[in-house]
C-alpha cells in the first residue's frame, strides 16, 4: 500500500508531518510526501520521496510572499488573512490533487486538519484517509472554546452558550473556505450534510499532537479522535547554524514568535527590554526571515539574534521559553520541561495560550495588551514560582511515557490495516 502524506507549507505543520511520515517509512511502508514546491527543502531534509503539486498556482517563493504579507498582522486581521489563504489553497488542491493521487498510485492518504474539506477528494476517489491535527485541533461542538479564542474552559450554561456562539461566528467568517468545499462536492456529485462541520473528517482516525493532559478536560470526543502527543524526534529537519560558543552559561531564555506571524519588531523589542530588566540571564531571539535585527531595540549585550534557530537543542538548555503559543514550539518546550511565557497573536495561538494557563505550565498576555513591563512581570512570576516548572516537568513525563510518534504510527497502521 502506498501512503501519501499531504503537507501544509508552514514549518509548524511540515516538521511534525514529515516526522510522522519518516516513522511510517522506517517501519517498512511505501510512503510519499505531497506538497507545494516551497516544501521541497523540508521534505529533502526528512529524506522522503517528494511529489510536488499545484506548481502553476503556487510556484517557488509563492509561500514566502504570502507569509511575508501575513507576518505583521495580528488578531482578527491575521485570522481573516489566513482564512483567505486556506480558501485559495483549497481551490488549487481541488483542481490538482485528484490527478496527482491517481498518477502517484496512492492507496491511502494522511491529511492535515487545517485543509478543511479536502477529505472530499479521497471520499470521491474511494481512498481511505486519516486526519492529523498538527496545530491545535478544532472543537466545533462548543463543549470547549474553539481554539481561536483564549477563553477559559468552563462548563456553566453561560460558558457553553458562549462557546457555541463562538463556533457559529467562526463558521460565518470561514465562509470563503466552506463555499469552495461546497462547490467541489457539488461538482463531483457528493451528498454532504453541511450542517455537520466534521462531515468531511476521516471516519477511520483523527490524530492530534496535543497530549490529553495538556487539553481542556472534556469527554465528548468521538471514538476516532485520538490524543497522541507530539511527533517531533529532533531529526530530519533543515539544519540551522548557531554560534554555540557565544552562550555564556547564564540561565537561558529562548524566544521565538514562530514563522508565520513574526514580523512585529515591537514584540521582539519588548521581549528584549523585559529580559534586560532581569540581570544574569541570556536571551536568544529567533526572529524569522521578515525582520532585520537592527530594527529591534533594547537588545541586552549578551543577546544572540538569529533568523532561524536549532529550536529543540536550545530548549534543552533553556530556563524559560517566550513564545507566540504556536502548538509545536509549546510542545517542544514542554517536552524539555521548560515553562512558558506566551504572547498569542492569532489563529490557534489564543487557544494554546489558554491551555498553558489551564495547566499552569506558564502564563500569557494577549498581544494587544503586551508591554515590556507586563512581560517582565510575567517572567518574574513564572521564573520565581516553582509550580510552573513542576507542571511543565509533569507534562514532560507524560510526553515521554506516551511516545506520541510511536502511538500515531500505530494508529495509522490500524486505520489502514497495515499490521
Amino acid at each position: 500500500m502506498r501512503i501519501a502524506f499531504l503537507g501544509v507549507r508552514v514549518p509548524g505543520h511540515l516538521n511534525p508531518m514529515t516526522t510522522l511520515a519518516r516513522k511510517l517509512k522506517a517501519r517498512g511502508h511505501d510512503v510519499v510526501f505531497i506538497s507545494v514546491l516551497d516544501s521541497d527543502p523540508y521534505v529533502r531534509a526528512a529524506q522522503l520521496p517528494f511529489i510536488p503539486y499545484c506548481e502553476k498556482e503556487m510556484p517557488l517563493e509563492s509561500v514566502h510572499r504570502t507569509t511575508d504579507q501575513s507576518s505583521k498582522l495580528q488578531g482578527q486581521s491575521a485570522l481573516e488573512f489566513a482564512i483567505r489563504s486556506v480558501a485559495r489553497g483549497l481551490e488549487s488542491s481541488f483542481r490538482n490533487l485528484p490527478q496527482t493521487l491517481l498518477e502517484a498510485r496512492v492507496d491511502a492518504l494522511v491529511l492535515d486538519q487545517v485543509d478543511y474539506g479536502l477529505g472530499l477528494v479521497p471520499m470521491h476517489l474511494g481512498i481511505p484517509y486519516v486526519h492529523v491535527s498538527n496545530a491545535l485541533h478544532l472543537d466545533y461542538s462548543g463543549n470547549t472554546p474553539l481554539c481561536i479564542f483564549d477563553w477559559p474552559h468552563e462548563t456553566t450554561p453561560e460558558a457553553l452558550a458562549r462557546n457555541q456562539a463562538g463556533v457559529r461566528g467562526f463558521m460565518q467568517a470561514y465562509e470563503p473556505v466552506t463555499s469552495v468545499a461546497h462547490a467541489y462536492a457539488a461538482q463531483v456529485g457528493l451528498n454532504i450534510d453541511w450542517t455537520d462541520p466534521l462531515a468531511t473528517m476521516s471516519e477511520l482516525a483523527w490524530l492530534t499532537q496535543t497530549p490529553k493532559e495538556f487539553d481542556f478536560e472534556s469527554p465528548h470526543w468521538s471514538s476516532q479522535f485520538h490524543y497522541t502527543g507530539p511527533f517531533h524526534d529532533g531529526l530530519g529537519r533543515i539544519k540551522s547554524d548557531f554560534p554555540w560558543d557565544r552562550l555564556t552559561g547564564e540561565p537561558l531564555v529562548y524566544a521565538s514568535m514562530g514563522t508565520l506571524l513574526n514580523g512585529l519588531e515591537s514584540v521582539f523589542s519588548a521581549i528584549a527590554q523585559a529580559v534586560e530588566q532581569r540581570p544574569g540571564m541570556q536571551l536568544v531571539l529567533s526572529i524569522g526571515d521578515s525582520l532585520d535585527s537592527k530594527q529591534i531595540s533594547s537588545l541586552p549585550a549578551n543577546c544572540i539574534v538569529v533568523h532561524n534557530a536549532p529550536q529543540i537543542e536550545l530548549l534543552k538548555r533553556s530556563a524559560l521559553c517566550i513564545t507566540h503559543a504556536g502548538l509545536n514550539t509549546t510542545l517542544e518546550a514542554l517536552t524539555q520541561g521548560v515553562p512558558l511565557v506566551a504572547i498569542p497573536v492569532s489563529i490557534d495561538q489564543p487557544g494554546v495560550a489558554a491551555r498553558i494557563a489551564y495547566t499552569k505550565t506558564g502564563a500569557y498576555v494577549p498581544i494587544q495588551e503586551m508591554t515590556a513591563s507586563r512581560l517582565s512581570a510575567l517572567i518574574d512570576e513564572v521564573m520565581s514560582n516553582p509550580e510552573y516548572r513542576q507542571n511543565a516537568n509533569n507534562i514532560k513525563q507524560v510526553i515521554a511515557e506516551t511516545n506520541g510518534l510511536e502511538r500515531a504510527a500505530d494508529l495509522l497502521e490500524q486505520a489502514f490495516n497495515l499490521s
